[in-house]
């Protein structure tokens, strides 16, 4: 599942959507999708409510060779988020940015206005736009973006897409 896709350079950068339904990916500087992660979530604790599974990501960046740079989404607590809400969120964020660190990956973090403006999709568009982006940018990859919930497969993409462009690789 890591191998180089067609046409694909040897240097890999990723695009993280932080959070328990979201998903990583792995890119080229030429912007080529090599492989698409879903965020390895389980359900733990008490009350079972699924978060990120540090030791199965970990694996996953371990893993995957030659990871240049990390370009993941910023996140923060939401309006109207409840307390647990926010806590889990930010849980995400923790697990994400510990276990890039501990791969020493380097990380920029990217706001969703950023990320998406860099992109070309506007801040209220919904989770749809995303997908047909990441479809019509990859064609031959559109199985990945198939299901509304693949949108954070969708944004992980395109969030690699927006830090390679901010860092001057892509344009």
């Amino acid at each position: 599942m890591n191998t180089l896709a067609p046409g694909a350079s040897g240097r890999r950068f990723l695009g993280v959507d932080v959070g328990i339904s979201s998903a990583i990916a792995v890119i080229d500087e030429a912007g080529t999708l090599i492989v698409v992660y879903d965020m390895p979530c389980l359900a733990d604790g008490a009350k079972n409510r699924r978060t990120i599974n540090a030791v199965l990501l970990h694996s996953i960046l371990r893993d995957e060779p030659a990871i240049e740079h990390a370009y993941v989404e910023y996140i923060s607590a939401r309006p109207g988020e409840g307390a647990v809400g926010a806590f889990a969120f930010g849980r995400c964020r923790g697990i994400v940015e510990g276990c890039l660190g501990s791969c020493r990956i380097p990380t920029t973090f990217l706001t969703p206005p950023s990320w998406k403006r860099a992109v070309g999709l506007s801040c209220g568009t919904n989770k749809d736009a995303s997908r047909s982006m990441a479809i019509a940018r990859w064609p031959q990859h559109a199985e990945w973006f198939k299901r509304k919930i693949d949108n954070g497969r969708s944004d992980a993409a395109l969030i690699g897409i927006a830090g390679l462009m901010r860092a001057g690789k892509l344009k």
